[in-house]
């Protein structure tokens, strides 16, 4: 057997390697590129939502104060000393719009127009902390 027969393979070495490597990159950026896109629209949604749900609760709320400064108390709203009316109306499950006015005939006083949160909050006791002293073994 000569020169001409002997088989050689294909050379496939460090540019093969390196092209393996660069597409392996460019597929894990592009999933990496396709999850913060939908963590972003997820977000942008739930933005969309807590806004529109505020406002709802926002014009409610107006409602409620022109119908006071018509001399009419619809129901649900409790009157305080001196012309003071307090109401809320909810925003969500964990929130709800808490306003106080004070109406005297055609002039009215915003006094409290706030978004309050009415979760329960707990504390997390679960941490397992560091006191300083040495570890027992």
């Amino acid at each position: 057997m000569g020169e001409k027969d002997r088989f050689s393979p294909p050379a496939v070495g460090g540019s093969s390697l390196l092209v393996i490597f660069a597409v392996l990159c460019l597929t894990v950026f592009a999933l990496l590129g396709l999850s913060s896109v939908q963590a972003g629209e997820r977000l942008s949604d739930a933005s969309a939502q807590a806004v529109t749900a505020y406002y709802e609760a926002d014009c409610r709320a107006e409602e409620i104060l022109s119908a006071l400064r018509q001399g009419t108390v619809p129901e649900g709203v409790e009157q305080e000393e001196d012309g003071v009316y307090a109401y809320t109306c909810p925003i969500s499950d964990t929130q709800t719009l808490e306003v106080r006015v004070r109406v005297d005939g055609a002039d009215w006083t915003v006094l409290r127009w706030q978004a309050v949160s009415t979760a329960q909050w707990e504390a997390d006791e679960s941490l397992d902390l560091w006191d300083g002293g040495v570890p027992m073994n």
